[in-house]
């Protein structure tokens, strides 16, 4: 009776005490952090990309992922994904329940693709068939596989960040927050998902945006205007005891993509004529939102890279042809083509590597990507302390 009676205390106490020190262990990493004992920078690869998927539902059967998230070549640290129109922006679904299942249908495939590669790139192929497949160690697959540490939809638009196992485990604080800026300015057909997060001692931060849409003159205008609410608006819950930034541009790292629909300032006919025969120089020299940045109204202090790439929208569905370089059918809106989808970012420490579009026809617009190498900075003695 004694000896169960006594293992029973000893127990109970070495249970409390480790509640404790789970429950304080924020407080003990602060702590920490404030010595400041010694800190190094670490570089990691992330990759990010806007697709306006145009209402599509991915199909069953022939959407291969590998080639948009670039897993053949070479895999990255952290994959950042936004996504616009996953269902049709009808009222509907405007007003209705979110239709999670085309989210989740995403996400299952985007995990597919990443951890199908990552099985192979030990080895830089697939094993033939007949050839026996070398077997991992526990640890060093689980260090190649991604996890999804962030998915919101709000509507039509889906964020969904992506990280290496191995790496995982130093993500934290990560929180979201959506702006409707959509009809009566409030709902979610158009506007943004910000998600926060901090890797070591670094935050980021990547807002999905689908801006106002039109190609009249002025329309800009709106566009600026959904920005400034979304920059005003976007706000991630403090936590008191924790200085975390609670606002976009607060954050050490800032990527920002997505259908921004910027147009071209220019004649329809002329447009029209200048894609045919593939003077995006020129073409460029009238982008909106390069025109907007140029003066001042928006974006002030962002960077994007040099578009080498022909104009993202607006195709046919399953054609590599333009709305409006050939026939319209009866009752067809006209559109011209134009750099709709965008990546820009904000803060040092970012290095684009790659910008360039995917050729996917799963819809009207062409999904876009950026490769970007980022610093991070390590708490050198916290890691020790994590380690133990």
């Amino acid at each position: 009776m004694w000896p169960r009676l006594v293992a029973s205390k000893l127990l109970h106490r070495l249970a409390s005490k480790t509640a404790t020190a789970t429950s304080n262990w924020d407080e003990v990493i602060n702590l920490q952090r404030s010595r400041n004992d010694g800190k190094e920078t670490r570089n990691y690869k992330l990759f990010a990309s806007t697709w306006n998927v145009g209402g599509k539902a991915p199909p069953p059967d022939d959407l291969n992922l590998e080639d948009w998230l670039h897993t053949r070549n070479e895999s990255y640290d952290i994959y950042v994904l936004g996504f616009q129109e996953i269902v049709p922006l009808s009222a509907k679904n405007v007003f209705g329940p979110e239709k999670t299942r085309v989210a989740a249908k995403w996400n299952s495939l985007i995990g597919a693709a990443l951890n199908r590669s990552s099985s192979f790139s030990e080895g830089g192929r697939e094993a033939k068939v007949g050839e026996k497949q070398r077997v991992h160690p526990v640890g060093e697959a689980t260090a190649r596989s991604f996890h999804c540490i962030l998915s919101k939809q709000m509507v039509g638009i889906l964020v969904s960040v992506w990280v290496r196992a191995d790496i995982r485990r130093c993500i934290r604080h990560a929180g979201v927050c959506c702006v409707g800026c959509g009809l009566m300015g409030c709902l979610g057909n158009k506007g943004s998902i910000s998600v926060r997060f901090c890797l070591h001692e670094t935050s980021f931060c990547v807002v999905c945006c689908h801006l106002a849409s039109g190609g009249k003159e002025g329309d800009e205008l709106h566009r600026n205007s959904d920005v400034m609410e979304i920059f005003s608006r976007t706000c991630f819950l403090p936590r008191p005891s924790l200085d975390l930034p609670t606002k976009i541009l607060d954050h050490d790292r800032v990527i920002l993509l997505g259908d921004l629909n910027y147009r071209i300032s220019l004649p329809d006919a002329t447009t029209l004529s200048l894609v045919e025969h593939k003077h995006w120089n020129v073409l460029l020299e009238k982008d909106q939102l390069r025109t907007e940045v140029s003066v001042g109204r928006v974006f002030d202090g962002w960077h994007e890279g040099a578009i080498t790439f022909s104009p993202t929208y607006k195709y046919y569905p399953n054609s590599d042809e333009y709305y409006g370089c050939i026939q319209r059918k009866k009752g067809e809106k006209r559109r011209v083509p134009a750099w709709c989808d965008r990546i820009l970012w904000h803060g040092n420490g970012i290095k684009q590597k790659l910008y360039d579009r995917c050729e996917s026809k799963l819809s009207d617009h062409r999904p876009v990507r950026s490769i970007f190498g980022v610093e991070v900075e390590v708490v050198t003695s916290l890691t020790s302390l994590r380690r133990f």
